[in-house]
């Protein structure tokens, strides 16, 4: 009932999830509006063990993963600290304290200003104190008290001390609504940390896959260009071509060396980012990714499904509804800085001059006090600290539109990616046969003397051309399709997430001990 009866008065905005219209269907997608289906383990489609297992070591050690569970941590440490200022604050206190006192500042010296006599009647416990002229014994008795002039006095103290401010107005609520919030915030962030991690390990390695392939076209092609070199050679000595068509041939094979370079070059660039991605030092995967490899498949294409579910579905824009609760909850923080604070504490103490009798019923000191502050006059500083909590929730609602908008955005460019590269795909492929079946015809009149050598290696070139980009198309495809899944949100749903910071990963991996 009670509890019932503050939360009524909890002050600031009430926090509703916002609406935010998605058109019925993406523009771009080719099915008509239905649910998506599951996205769960998606680059299982790619059917490549090695992918399989380059994802699990990068959700296993990578230091983004770690950064994003770290950060979990903070929050939910934040969130305790919050949620503990609704109970009383308890201290617990043990000392003692010595003082000697002056012999000039005194009773007695006060007396004898005004002809008294000297005696230290005052002095906590001596009993026989100077009549007015005379010389008191007055020296402080051994039970303690207040000391003589020049005396000294030592008094020990052990206790505890308690204070609690009263959340009448809700303002520790509204705190710990808002710590609440964010610590769901950082989780959602974790899961769009562990989303990113596999799309770009994904994105890497298929990228080095395609480089491969275009690097075994290139090398088949340099293996060619040596053995049609080798022939031309024999074929000018014997005059039965000119000598320019061998040097013609040269070149070409000079040129098809120097195209190999330029892609091995960027194949380990890949095979370095892989490596970082999954906690590795860059060469430490070299060995294993350059080992050749089936090629890859072509994952069939996901139906985006409905806008509508990307609200629920993408991590980052849970994190930012999430966000916008804790920035809404704050407003309430600021709001009840405005009303009155009330607060209760207490002491309970054993205090004496003896250690003896330290902890006995004479010894125990009580204090209670409650007080109430009333803010009257600040010069606008309490309003002026609402009126920024309720445009840091403004803010925090736009960036919530926007990364809704983006989302959409994400799913239209990936679509529109994927749709395009499969018709190109199709058509450099319907090219690359016809080049084939060209350089046949074009090898055999230049045989017969029926053509110039410079349309043989146009032809050669041509099926060369064609090779590369198709194998360059198959890997935009590819990483297409990675991006429209990374769009649509999916794959972090049957994922662990470790919310407990991994052994090694905390600063006490990297802190030596003293010694």
């Amino acid at each position: 009932m009670a509890a019932a009866a503050l939360a009524g008065c909890t002050v600031g905005p009430a926090y509703r999830a916002p609406a935010v219209l998605t058109p019925p269907a993406f523009g771009e997608a080719t099915t008509g509006a239905q649910p998506a289906p599951g996205l769960n383990g998606w680059w299982r489609a790619y059917a490549d063990p090695e992918l399989d297992r380059l994802i699990e070591l990068a959700l296993r050690q990578s230091p983004d993963l770690d950064a994003a569970v770290a950060r979990i941590a903070q929050a939910r440490a934040q969130e305790r600290e919050a949620r503990s200022a609704y109970y009383p604050q308890v201290n617990a206190q043990a000392g003692t304290n010595y003082q000697r006192f002056s012999k000039n500042a005194g009773f007695s010296s006060l007396a004898s200003l005004f002809g008294g006599g000297s005696g230290g009647g005052a002095s906590g416990g001596g009993a026989s104190g100077g009549s007015s002229g005379g010389s008191g014994s007055g020296s402080g008795g051994s039970g303690g008290g207040v000391a003589a002039p020049g005396g000294a006095i030592q008094t020990y103290s052990a206790g505890f001390d308690a204070s609690w401010e009263i959340d009448l107005f809700g303002g520790v609520a509204r705190q710990v609504e808002g710590s609440r919030a964010r610590t769901a915030a950082a989780v959602w962030n974790a899961r769009d940390a562990q989303l990113s991690l596999i799309a770009e390990v994904a994105d890497a390695y298929l990228q080095l896959r395609t480089l491969q392939q275009r690097e075994a076209v290139a090398r088949n092609e340099l293996a060619r260009q040596e053995r049609n070199l080798a022939i031309a050679a024999n074929t000018s000595r014997a005059g039965l071509i000119a000598e320019g068509d061998t040097i013609r041939q040269r070149a070409e094979l000079a040129s098809a060396q120097a195209a190999i370079g330029p892609i091995v070059a960027e194949g380990k660039a890949q095979m370095h980012a892989i490596a970082v991605l999954t906690g590795e030092t860059p060469d430490s995967l070299i060995a294993e990714l350059a080992r050749p490899r089936p090629s890859l498949g072509l994952p069939p294409a996901v139906p985006p499904g409905l806008p509508s579910e990307l609200l629920r579905r993408r991590p980052d824009i849970r994190a930012a509804e999430r966000n916008l609760a804790a920035a809404t909850a704050d407003i309430g923080v600021s709001v009840a800085d405005l009303y009155p604070r009330f607060s209760l504490t207490g002491m309970a103490q054993f205090l004496s001059t003896a250690l003896s009798n330290l902890f006995t019923g004479d010894s125990l000191q009580l204090t209670g006090n409650a007080a109430a502050t009333f803010p009257i006059l600040d010069f606008g500083r309490r309003s002026g600290a609402v009126a920024e909590r309720r445009a840091q929730a403004d803010e925090a609602y736009a960036q919530y539109r926007r990364t809704v908008l983006i989302a959409l955005r994400d799913v239209e460019d990936a679509l529109i990616r994927v749709r395009t590269e499969q018709e190109r795909q199709a058509q450099l492929a319907a090219g690359l046969a016809d080049a084939r079946r060209s350089v046949g015809a074009v090898e055999a009149r230049w045989r017969t003397g029926l053509t110039d050598f410079g349309d043989v290696l146009a032809a050669r070139k041509s099926v060369l051309s064609g090779e590369d980009q198709l194998a360059q198309s198959e890997g935009n495809l590819r990483r297409a399709l990675v991006s429209l899944h990374k769009a649509l949100g999916g794959g972090w749903e049957d994922l662990p997430l470790d919310t407990a910071p991994r052994a090694g990963a905390a600063a006490g991996a990297y802190t030596a001990p003293k010694r």
